[in-house]
């Protein structure tokens, strides 16, 4: 304590990007097993020899083991602490991993595809925590949005670069390589990433704003109280379905179908479908950072969410109503450029849930609301693989994909429809205890 009080602080300001980017490092695979499937799925379809709707089951594993894992991340991040978590999660997903580009059988893909997403689902929430702990709270909509830009970055690897690697090194090859970088990021994140400035002896980020002793730091929350808070809370359920909306439309274009759509119907080569997809990636790694400087600069959520996510449903109708499952080739790489930019409403969600709950419980309320992205994520590629197995010999490529595709119109829309029903927080915690005037979203 005897340390000098400007020297404490300017180690906070700097430490604080050693943590956040080895975590990012890990992140970055996150995004990459998400997105990988779409470009490797000629391989696993021949060597294991599946139909589309299994093929889509490998993919959506992935999204069920990480929905279902959200609400215990969160609660791991608040107990056990970011730091553990995502150094024992990237060690399973990095084993996942090779268990993956190993697999004899498909049971063994599938096997490598649960152990994967059941690491990785711990890195986002705790990335989240730390935010809370090491970053103001009027940087925390723009530090999601750079967060998510450079995740988008693990997904744009997925994609035209994935392609060439398995050209050259097999998909096998691939997989088992992400695995042991995997391991080395946990690695890195268990020897220097720290779950709160105070381990390190410095000041908290509340104490070096407000200028007096956080207070908060020192409660031990209640977990499973803070877990029937949230869960009361209709704002988290508002912004839940809303998350699901959006990115259950996303998801299929750029995890599963999108390459698959662009081969068949333009018969496109794998790398350049990919190249296609990747201007999807690209465009929501600019819009996250748009819209999350936005909403910090406009002191407001509901606002940027809305004009994101009316620009994404506009999107999907150029897609599927104007033309009819079949934009012109030359359109697309503007189209899918702006429908990844406009796919981004979720990057407010999660600071809107830390907004509208109470703030000891950040990785809780982040969790609960990430469970329903991965719902959308998890369920509309399954139904359009049903679609394209049921009428794959009846239908021509294009109106194959358009019917099917009108489910990603109908996800976006019922997003749009929850980002109406958001209220506004004008970036700041709003939470107060139910049965108070101000509470307005207590069930």
């Amino acid at each position: 304590m005897g340390k000098n009080p400007d020297c404490r602080i300017k180690k906070l300001l700097t430490y604080r990007w050693v943590v956040w980017g080895i975590l990012i490092l890990t992140y970055i695979t996150v995004h990459f097993h998400r997105l990988a499937m779409g470009v490797v799925r000629d391989e696993l379809v021949w060597e294991f020899n599946v139909s589309a709707t299994t093929f889509a089951n490998i993919g959506s594993t992935y999204f069920y083991v990480y929905m279902l894992m959200q609400i215990p991340a969160g609660l791991l991040a608040d107990s056990l602490g970011p730091r553990k978590t995502v150094a024992v999660g990237t060690v399973v997903s990095g084993v996942g991993s090779i268990i993956f580009g190993l697999a004899p059988g498909i049971f063994w893909v599938f096997a490598g595809r649960v152990l994967v997403g059941f690491g990785v689902s711990v890195v986002f929430i705790s990335i989240l925590k730390i935010q809370s702990q090491w970053f103001k709270e009027s940087e925390f909509g723009t530090l999601s949005g750079i967060t998510s830009f450079m995740g988008n970055m693990g997904g744009i690897c997925a994609q035209t670069p994935l392609a060439l690697f398995v050209g050259v090194f097999t998909w096998r090859f691939t997989f088992t390589a992400i695995g042991v970088y995997s391991l080395a990021a946990a690695a890195l994140c268990y020897t220097f990433v720290r779950n709160r400035p105070e381990e390190m002896g410095l000041p908290s980020v509340k104490e070096l704003e407000e200028g007096r002793n956080e207070h908060l730091q020192a409660i031990k929350p209640d977990l499973w109280k803070g877990l029937l808070t949230v869960l009361r809370n209709r704002g988290t359920w508002v912004v839940f379905m809303m998350f699901a909306g959006f990115n259950g439309a996303y998801i299929t274009m750029t995890s599963v179908w999108g390459v698959s759509y662009l081969v068949d119907v333009y018969g496109m080569s794998r790398i350049a479908a990919a190249n296609h997809v990747t201007a999807i990636v690209a465009g929501t790694a600019v819009g996250s950072v748009l819209i999350g400087k936005l909403s910090d600069s406009l002191r407001k959520r509901r606002l940027p969410m809305l004009i994101f996510g009316t620009a994404n449903v506009a999107c999907w109708l150029l897609i599927t109503v104007v033309w009819h499952g079949k934009p012109p080739v030359t359109y697309l790489p503007v189209l899918f450029f702006l429908l990844g930019l406009s796919a981004v409403p979720h990057i407010l969600a999660w600071a809107y849930s830390k907004e509208l709950n109470p703030v000891e419980i950040a990785g809780i309320a982040t969790s609960v609301v990430n469970v329903g992205g991965f719902f959308g994520g998890a369920f509309v590629p399954p139904v359009i693989g049903m679609i394209i197995d049921r009428y794959t010999l009846l239908l021509p490529a294009a109106e194959l994909y358009h019917r099917a595709f009108l489910c990603c119109l109908a996800s976006t829309l019922l997003g749009l429809f929850f980002a109406f029903l958001v209220k506004e927080t004008g970036c700041r915690n709003i939470y107060v205890e139910p049965g108070t005037k101000q509470q307005e979203y207590s069930l």
